[in-house]
């Protein structure tokens, strides 16, 4: 089992979506990634080089990023934002990775 952490910045993000969003993001976290982490599946994939993070776990409408320590296991969240077509949302504000 991994151990979640959450920065601070994520911590923001997350209090940004409604109360119901935040169960369902946090469930998604918790059921994805506390297990292989690293694998890529349907919902979790590895980006390209980018300044967030190396990792998106895609819940719903809503993009956990994310960066992993194998030898520590932990999983870190970087950043949770909103899906709205093609644009990224976090805190209300467009994103581009």
């Amino acid at each position: 089992m991994f151990e979640m952490e959450f920065t601070e910045s994520a911590l923001e993000d997350l209090r940004f979506v409604k109360r119901f969003e935040q169960s369902f993001v946090l469930d998604a976290v918790e059921r994805h990634l506390a297990v292989e982490p690293l694998t890529a599946t349907l919902n979790r994939k590895p980006l390209r080089p980018n300044d967030l993070s190396q990792w998106e776990l895609r819940a719903g409408a809503f993009r956990v990023f994310y960066d992993v320590d194998g030898e520590s296991r932990v999983v870190r969240i970087k950043a949770i934002g909103r899906k709205e077509h093609n644009r990224l949302l976090i805190r209300g504000k467009e994103l581009i990775l």
